[in-house]
Protein backbone atom coordinates (compact mmCIF):
# COMPACT_ATOMS: atom_id res chain seq x y z
CA UNK A 1 0.00 0.00 0.00
CA UNK A 2 1.12 3.33 -0.49
CA UNK A 3 -0.26 6.90 0.77
CA UNK A 4 0.69 10.46 0.19
CA UNK A 5 -0.61 13.74 0.72
CA UNK A 6 0.58 17.29 1.97
CA UNK A 7 -0.09 20.80 2.54
CA UNK A 8 0.88 23.17 -0.30
CA UNK A 9 4.99 23.27 -0.29
CA UNK A 10 8.19 24.94 -0.59
CA UNK A 11 10.33 24.20 -3.42
CA UNK A 12 12.10 20.72 -2.28
CA UNK A 13 15.72 20.03 -1.57
CA UNK A 14 15.05 16.81 -3.54
CA UNK A 15 13.04 13.44 -2.57
CA UNK A 16 14.84 10.91 0.20
CA UNK A 17 13.96 7.16 0.92
CA UNK A 18 14.54 5.94 4.00
CA UNK A 19 13.57 2.35 4.37
CA UNK A 20 12.44 1.20 8.43
CA UNK A 21 11.05 4.70 8.82
CA UNK A 22 8.09 3.85 10.75
CA UNK A 23 9.84 4.22 14.45
CA UNK A 24 13.36 4.54 16.37
CA UNK A 25 15.77 5.86 13.97
CA UNK A 26 14.32 5.92 10.81
CA UNK A 27 12.13 8.09 12.24
CA UNK A 28 14.73 10.36 13.41
CA UNK A 29 16.48 10.66 10.03
CA UNK A 30 13.13 10.87 8.38
CA UNK A 31 12.12 13.66 10.11
CA UNK A 32 15.57 15.48 10.55
CA UNK A 33 15.28 15.21 6.76
CA UNK A 34 11.91 16.57 6.00
CA UNK A 35 13.60 19.83 8.23
CA UNK A 36 15.65 20.34 6.19
CA UNK A 37 13.83 20.80 3.02
CA UNK A 38 13.02 16.85 1.62
CA UNK A 39 10.50 14.95 0.79
CA UNK A 40 10.39 11.53 2.13
CA UNK A 41 9.91 8.22 0.72
CA UNK A 42 8.53 6.36 4.26
CA UNK A 43 9.17 2.55 4.09
CA UNK A 44 8.34 -0.50 6.31
CA UNK A 45 6.77 -3.76 6.93
CA UNK A 46 3.48 -4.60 8.29
CA UNK A 47 2.27 -0.95 8.31
CA UNK A 48 -1.64 -0.23 9.11
CA UNK A 49 -2.91 2.58 7.55
CA UNK A 50 -5.44 3.38 9.62
CA UNK A 51 -2.98 4.34 12.40
CA UNK A 52 -2.05 7.58 12.93
CA UNK A 53 -0.69 8.22 16.32
CA UNK A 54 2.06 5.97 16.23
CA UNK A 55 4.17 4.13 13.09
CA UNK A 56 4.60 5.02 9.57
CA UNK A 57 1.29 6.94 9.74
CA UNK A 58 2.54 9.08 12.24
CA UNK A 59 5.32 9.68 10.88
CA UNK A 60 3.97 10.80 7.20
CA UNK A 61 2.05 13.48 9.59
CA UNK A 62 4.98 14.67 11.09
CA UNK A 63 6.74 15.08 7.89
CA UNK A 64 4.12 17.16 6.35
CA UNK A 65 3.84 18.98 9.18
CA UNK A 66 7.40 20.22 8.44
CA UNK A 67 6.04 21.12 4.98
CA UNK A 68 7.25 18.59 2.93
CA UNK A 69 5.59 15.89 0.72
CA UNK A 70 5.57 12.57 2.28
CA UNK A 71 4.65 8.77 0.54
CA UNK A 72 4.31 5.76 3.33
CA UNK A 73 5.26 2.31 1.07
CA UNK A 74 4.61 -1.42 3.31
CA UNK A 75 7.59 -3.18 1.67
CA UNK A 76 10.20 -5.60 2.82
CA UNK A 77 13.47 -4.85 1.54
CA UNK A 78 14.75 -8.51 1.87
CA UNK A 79 12.07 -9.10 -0.95
CA UNK A 80 13.46 -8.04 -4.60
CA UNK A 81 9.42 -7.33 -5.86
CA UNK A 82 9.16 -5.22 -2.64
CA UNK A 83 12.28 -3.37 -3.76
CA UNK A 84 11.41 -2.32 -6.58
CA UNK A 85 7.71 -1.58 -5.83
CA UNK A 86 9.34 -0.04 -3.28
CA UNK A 87 11.12 2.75 -5.61
CA UNK A 88 8.63 2.39 -8.61
CA UNK A 89 6.03 3.81 -6.09
CA UNK A 90 8.39 6.53 -4.53
CA UNK A 91 9.57 8.13 -7.52
CA UNK A 92 5.76 8.39 -9.08
CA UNK A 93 4.59 9.69 -6.62
CA UNK A 94 7.64 11.91 -5.18
CA UNK A 95 10.22 11.82 -7.87
CA UNK A 96 13.46 10.36 -8.20
CA UNK A 97 15.09 9.49 -5.47
CA UNK A 98 18.09 11.92 -5.03
CA UNK A 99 19.29 10.05 -1.40
CA UNK A 100 18.99 7.06 -0.44
CA UNK A 101 19.04 5.69 3.58
CA UNK A 102 19.45 2.46 4.28
CA UNK A 103 18.18 1.90 7.90
CA UNK A 104 16.15 -1.04 7.85
CA UNK A 105 17.29 -3.71 9.93
CA UNK A 106 16.25 -6.04 12.76
CA UNK A 107 18.46 -7.69 15.48
CA UNK A 108 18.30 -11.56 15.99
CA UNK A 109 14.93 -12.62 18.29
CA UNK A 110 17.00 -14.45 20.78
CA UNK A 111 20.56 -13.45 21.70
CA UNK A 112 22.53 -16.80 21.76
CA UNK A 113 26.23 -17.66 21.95
CA UNK A 114 27.87 -17.60 18.13
CA UNK A 115 28.42 -21.48 19.01
CA UNK A 116 24.33 -22.02 19.80
CA UNK A 117 23.51 -19.64 16.58
CA UNK A 118 21.07 -21.14 13.96
CA UNK A 119 20.69 -20.99 10.34
CA UNK A 120 17.39 -19.92 10.30
CA UNK A 121 18.61 -16.36 12.64
CA UNK A 122 21.55 -16.06 10.28
CA UNK A 123 20.04 -15.96 7.25
CA UNK A 124 16.94 -13.62 8.36
CA UNK A 125 19.68 -11.20 9.49
CA UNK A 126 21.49 -11.14 6.63
CA UNK A 127 18.94 -10.81 4.11
CA UNK A 128 17.06 -7.45 5.98
CA UNK A 129 20.21 -6.05 6.91
CA UNK A 130 22.86 -6.97 4.22
CA UNK A 131 21.29 -8.10 0.63
CA UNK A 132 18.07 -5.79 1.02
CA UNK A 133 20.52 -2.77 1.48
CA UNK A 134 22.91 -4.27 -0.99
CA UNK A 135 20.57 -4.65 -4.22
CA UNK A 136 18.20 -1.42 -2.88
CA UNK A 137 21.30 0.64 -3.94
CA UNK A 138 22.24 -1.05 -6.93
CA UNK A 139 18.49 -0.40 -7.90
CA UNK A 140 18.55 3.41 -6.45
CA UNK A 141 22.57 3.72 -7.98
CA UNK A 142 21.32 2.42 -11.72
CA UNK A 143 19.18 5.28 -11.93
CA UNK A 144 21.08 7.61 -10.67
CA UNK A 145 24.14 6.57 -12.77
CA UNK A 146 21.41 7.31 -16.09
CA UNK A 147 20.56 10.93 -14.66
CA UNK A 148 23.63 11.94 -14.79
CA UNK A 149 24.42 10.68 -18.14
CA UNK A 150 21.25 12.27 -19.26
CA UNK A 151 23.17 15.58 -17.64
CA UNK A 152 21.30 16.20 -14.18
CA UNK A 153 22.90 18.01 -11.94
CA UNK A 154 22.45 18.33 -7.91
CA UNK A 155 23.29 16.61 -5.05
CA UNK A 156 22.55 12.76 -5.35
CA UNK A 157 23.93 10.68 -1.90
CA UNK A 158 23.61 6.69 -0.71
CA UNK A 159 23.53 6.34 2.73
CA UNK A 160 24.07 3.19 4.84
CA UNK A 161 23.78 2.96 8.66
CA UNK A 162 25.18 0.24 10.12
CA UNK A 163 26.44 -0.12 13.73
CA UNK A 164 29.42 0.28 16.11
CA UNK A 165 29.16 -3.45 15.68
CA UNK A 166 30.51 -3.18 12.95
CA UNK A 167 33.87 -3.61 14.57
CA UNK A 168 33.05 -4.39 18.12
CA UNK A 169 32.48 -8.11 18.87
CA UNK A 170 29.06 -9.50 20.73
CA UNK A 171 29.42 -13.27 20.26
CA UNK A 172 25.60 -13.38 21.86
CA UNK A 173 24.76 -12.10 18.56
CA UNK A 174 27.28 -12.50 16.05
CA UNK A 175 25.05 -12.52 13.30
CA UNK A 176 24.15 -9.01 13.46
CA UNK A 177 27.83 -8.42 13.81
CA UNK A 178 28.40 -9.93 10.73
CA UNK A 179 25.05 -8.47 8.56
CA UNK A 180 27.01 -5.13 9.97
CA UNK A 181 30.32 -5.37 8.86
CA UNK A 182 29.12 -6.63 5.66
CA UNK A 183 27.01 -3.07 5.43
CA UNK A 184 30.27 -1.33 6.18
CA UNK A 185 31.99 -2.68 3.05
CA UNK A 186 29.26 -2.41 1.12
CA UNK A 187 29.72 1.46 1.60
CA UNK A 188 33.20 1.42 0.88
CA UNK A 189 32.47 -0.91 -2.71
CA UNK A 190 29.57 1.85 -3.51
CA UNK A 191 31.66 4.86 -2.73
CA UNK A 192 34.59 3.47 -4.93
CA UNK A 193 32.09 2.24 -8.13
CA UNK A 194 30.02 5.45 -7.95
CA UNK A 195 32.53 8.32 -7.26
CA UNK A 196 32.96 8.97 -10.90
CA UNK A 197 29.20 10.10 -11.20
CA UNK A 198 29.60 12.49 -8.22
CA UNK A 199 27.33 10.47 -6.64
CA UNK A 200 28.75 10.36 -2.64
CA UNK A 201 28.15 7.30 -0.75
CA UNK A 202 28.73 7.36 3.49
CA UNK A 203 28.34 5.23 6.19
CA UNK A 204 26.78 6.41 9.70
CA UNK A 205 27.81 4.19 13.01
CA UNK A 206 25.43 4.14 15.53
CA UNK A 207 26.47 3.44 19.02
CA UNK A 208 24.20 2.92 21.84
CA UNK A 209 21.03 4.35 20.86
CA UNK A 210 17.82 4.67 22.60
CA UNK A 211 14.80 3.00 20.37
CA UNK A 212 12.45 -0.10 21.04
CA UNK A 213 15.35 -2.43 19.74
CA UNK A 214 17.63 -1.63 23.14
CA UNK A 215 14.60 -1.55 25.25
CA UNK A 216 15.94 -5.24 26.18
CA UNK A 217 18.88 -4.25 27.61
CA UNK A 218 18.32 -0.71 28.89
CA UNK A 219 19.12 -1.88 31.99
CA UNK A 220 22.38 -3.54 30.60
CA UNK A 221 23.66 0.10 29.26
CA UNK A 222 22.47 2.06 31.60
CA UNK A 223 25.25 0.71 34.11
CA UNK A 224 27.99 0.33 31.81
CA UNK A 225 27.27 3.82 31.05
CA UNK A 226 27.51 5.01 34.49
CA UNK A 227 30.51 3.36 35.06
CA UNK A 228 32.45 5.01 32.10
CA UNK A 229 31.59 3.12 28.65
CA UNK A 230 31.32 6.02 26.61
CA UNK A 231 33.33 9.43 27.23
CA UNK A 232 29.60 11.46 26.30
CA UNK A 233 27.69 10.18 29.32
CA UNK A 234 24.09 9.62 28.18
CA UNK A 235 22.33 7.10 25.55
CA UNK A 236 22.44 8.13 22.01
CA UNK A 237 18.68 9.70 20.37
CA UNK A 238 17.54 8.51 16.93
CA UNK A 239 17.75 12.63 16.77
CA UNK A 240 21.36 12.89 16.50
CA UNK A 241 22.19 9.65 14.12
CA UNK A 242 19.41 11.86 11.91
CA UNK A 243 21.38 15.20 12.29
CA UNK A 244 24.32 13.26 10.87
CA UNK A 245 22.09 11.77 7.82
CA UNK A 246 20.82 15.88 7.47
CA UNK A 247 24.90 17.35 7.26
CA UNK A 248 25.30 14.82 4.40
CA UNK A 249 21.81 15.60 2.55
CA UNK A 250 22.57 19.68 2.82
CA UNK A 251 26.32 18.97 1.17
CA UNK A 252 28.35 19.71 4.24
CA UNK A 253 30.44 16.60 3.62
CA UNK A 254 30.30 16.56 -0.26
CA UNK A 255 34.13 15.84 -0.51
CA UNK A 256 34.01 13.15 1.64
CA UNK A 257 32.58 10.19 0.18
CA UNK A 258 33.25 6.75 1.50
CA UNK A 259 33.49 8.09 4.82
CA UNK A 260 32.20 7.01 8.22
CA UNK A 261 30.79 9.31 11.02
CA UNK A 262 30.48 7.63 14.14
CA UNK A 263 27.06 8.81 16.04
CA UNK A 264 27.93 7.37 19.06
CA UNK A 265 28.61 9.21 22.07
CA UNK A 266 32.88 8.68 21.60
CA UNK A 267 32.46 5.05 22.04
CA UNK A 268 35.30 4.44 19.46
CA UNK A 269 37.63 6.10 21.23
CA UNK A 270 41.06 4.34 22.52
CA UNK A 271 41.76 5.38 25.98
CA UNK A 272 44.09 4.93 28.84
Amino acid sequence: MAETEGPTQERSCGVALVTGSARGIGRGIALELAGVGYDVGIDDVGIDAAQTDEGAGEVRIQVQRRGRRAVVVDADVSNGGDRERLLATVTEQLGPVDLLVNNAGVAPRRRLDILETSEESYDRLMGINLRGPFFLTQLVARQMVERREQGQEGRMAIVFISSVSAYASSPSRGEYCLSKAGVSMARALFSDRLSGHDIGVYEIRPGIIDTAMTAVVKSKYDKLIAEGLLPQKRWGTPQDVGKAVAAIAMGYLDYSTGQVIEVGGGFGLRRL
